[in-house]
């Protein structure tokens, strides 16, 4: 019996056999400069330089892309990126409030350089209580939305259950059958003893909890108005009953003024466990389901938080595949990535074949036009424009990713403040708005990180005499390809007879960053 073929060639086939005669109407392989732009925006949140571009393509060795898919994924910059993605993603960008935004980054880019299992990861965050120092950051999830039950109910199971209960809250769901009032409260039961001590309002507050209270709900469509309860429950799997405690035995640590009531049995530390379990099938269906979002710009399942019967996986049993292999080869977020950034699936060009080119981008036949995040738009511009280049010389020997982050990072808030959604709301879809194209277009902050200073792109440029290497300098810096001949002529023509070289190429540079080649990972 042989062995089993590696994930990426599962993944191909079961996408072809989504749509007939798919070989004959996908995309072709994405050349090695949009693979090389591609993998490195969606793994590390960059552009690569134009000495990494030159290099890439002039490597022959058939391997290239599995060793540039490996080292990207070693790098110090792949775990900030996933940080920067599981920051908006778990915190929906709110002011910090209770929980240091630098301590908090620090345990998401730990956790992933060090590979953490994912359901290990949602543990950590589903079980603190923010008492102990060293434990603390992890618990900004509940901190920093006051353990305010409605939010909290909301996010563990859209975010971790894939499933978007806010519309059951007052009844059952009134488009989806699946989704049960009971189902809401089921969640809110593992923190409904729970609160903040001393008080909401403290900065250094924990989560304390009492030893007894239930989840009361109505219907208000119920004519009867009958009240119900229900204990904790993960939503299709079985209920966890309270044990049974002598009287008096309530708490380890009973309820005095100023002081943390510590119950005998606390329901709240049931709940990571619950929501990770390998009985809860939504878990790993989910996660499964935000990594390949994360590589390939769409869900199996769309919207991510809508996995129910009546909206079916576009290929169900690749979803079903994925969630299982994530889970068996124990929640390995660097192996599934590696593994979706392999196949052929996830390299197919973006042009569209013209048989193709109507075909919905659930079929997988194209890659994805994906917008660029604002953390992505923001230092694929400083390494557009150079100025991480002139960082990283600046700090020469004592150069690191952290030290280099720590000099571009006051330039990112233009870039979140208007092109990321409003504090406490998921980020979902573009719309290019008015402000953005006015900021990119007559914004101070792009021209000054476009204006030469030494190392940068228009410096570089400046100093080249032959024209055609001026063209290939910008468009390898900025779109990480060579440009075609009617490009290199562009140039040409816009350089020759220039009084001022310096500020001509400022403006082409100024262009490019505006197009839409930019704008998007393709």
């Amino acid at each position: 019996m042989g062995s089993e073929p590696p994930l990426r060639e599962r993944i191909d086939r079961q996408i072809a056999a989504g749509l007939p005669n798919y070989d004959a109407i996908a995309a072709p392989i994405a050349n090695d400069s949009e693979f090389l732009r591609r993998v490195t925006l969606d793994l590390t949140g960059r552009i690569p330089s134009a000495a990494d571009a030159r290099a890439f393509l002039a490597d022959s060795s058939a391997d290239k892309r599995t060793k540039l898919v490996d080292a990207l994924l070693a790098s110090p910059e792949y775990a900030r990126r996933m940080q920067e993605i599981f920051d908006v993603l778990l915190m929906d960008r709110r002011r910090d409030s209770k929980v240091p935004r630098a301590e908090w980054e620090k345990f998401l880019r730990t956790s992933f350089a060090a590979n953490k299992p994912y359901d290990e990861l949602v543990r950590d965050i589903l079980s603190s209580d923010g008492a102990d120092p060293k434990t603390r950051p992890a618990a900004k999830f509940f901190l920093d939305r006051d353990l305010e039950p409605t939010i909290v109910t909301r996010d563990i199971s859209r975010l971790f259950l894939g499933r978007n209960l806010q519309c059951a809250q007052c009844h059952d769901h009134p488009l989806v059958d699946d989704y049960k009032q009971e189902h809401y409260y089921g969640i809110q039961a593992f923190f409904n003893r729970a609160f903040l001590f001393p008080k909401a309002d403290d900065p250094k507050a924990v989560i304390a909890e009492k030893a007894d209270g239930e989840v009361n709900f109505i219907s208000v469509f119920d004519p009867k108005k009958a009240q119900k309860t229900t204990p904790p429950a993960v939503p299709g799997w079985k209920p966890i009953g309270d044990p049974k405690l002598e009287k008096g035995k309530e708490y380890k640590v009973p309820p005095k003024k100023d002081v943390k009531p510590v119950p005998a049995y606390s329901r709240l530390a049931q709940l990571a466990t619950a929501v990770t379990a390998d009985e809860n099938i939504a878990f790993r269906r989910t996660a499964a389901n935000r990594f390949w979002a994360i590589m390939m710009g769409r869900g199996l399942v769309q919207p991510l938080d809508f996995d129910h019967s009546a909206n079916p996986a576009s290929h169900p049993a690749l979803f079903e595949m994925l969630a299982e292999e994530f889970e068996e080869k124990n929640y390995d977020v660097k192996g599934l990535l590696r593994e979706i950034a392999m196949s052929k699936t996830y390299q197919r060009s973006s042009e569209p074949t013209a048989a193709g080119k109507d075909l919905a981008e659930d079929r997988y036949a194209t890659a994805i036009l994906k917008p660029l995040s604002p953390e992505q738009l923001g230092y694929a511009t400083m390494q557009a424009t150079g100025l991480t280049d002139v960082y990283r010389t600046e700090l020469a020997k004592k150069y690191t990713e952290e030290a280099l982050h720590a000099k571009l990072a006051s330039n990112l808030g233009p870039f979140r403040s208007l092109y990321g959604t409003r504090a406490g709301e998921p980020e979902e879809g573009f719309a290019s708005t008015l402000d953005q194209t006015l900021f990119v277009k007559h914004g101070g902050h792009i021209r000054n990180l476009i204006a030469p200073r030494t190392g940068s792109l228009v410096d570089r440029a400046a100093k080249l005499a032959e024209p055609s290497r001026v063209a290939e300098e910008l468009y390898l810096t900025v779109y990480t390809r060579l440009p075609s001949d009617e490009e290199r002529r562009d140039i040409e023509d816009a350089l020759r007879g220039s009084a001022n070289r310096t500020a001509v190429l400022g403006d082409i540079v100024w262009a490019m960053l505006a197009s839409a080649e930019f704008r998007f990972n393709h």
